[in-house]
């Protein structure tokens, strides 16, 4: 297939396959008249790509999810490892959302006429939480 074949088929630009083969996502293609020529294979890892990155992998995450172990751990040992560090970060992001929400919500109830009563406001609030 010619890398607009596999663009068009796994819904990407040409150039984002281009990307994936600099960076070792993508196993090197042979060239037939300078034309990069890819077998059905690449939809493959393509997929496993865009799942990743549907996750919250970054492309570094990626990367280590190809080419990070052993010749002899199997995708699923992999999928895990990685899995789990990534839940624990989104458990953490999830928590720092949640705070972040329940000081906006407190920001939006705000009757203060200037902000230096809004920083009193919020430090008398901040010492009664702490106690």
């Amino acid at each position: 297939m010619t890398i607009g074949e596999v663009a068009r088929r796994a819904g990407l630009q040409a150039s984002a396959i281009r990307y994936y083969e600099k960076i070792g996502l993508l196993p090197k293609t042979q060239r037939i008249g300078g034309q990069r020529r890819y077998e059905t294979g690449v939809l493959n890892y393509l997929e496993v790509i865009d799942v990743a990155k549907r996750a919250g992998f970054r492309m570094d995450e990626i990367r280590h999810l190809f080419h990070g172990f052993g010749k002899g751990i199997p995708a699923f040992h992999r999928w895990q490892l990685l899995a789990q560090r990534k839940i624990t970060e989104m458990d953490d992001l999830i928590a720092r959302a949640k705070k972040m929400k329940r000081l906006l919500k407190k920001a939006d109830h705000c009757k203060c006429l200037d902000l230096e009563d809004c920083g009193k406001a919020f430090l008398a609030r901040s010492k009664r939480s702490d106690e």
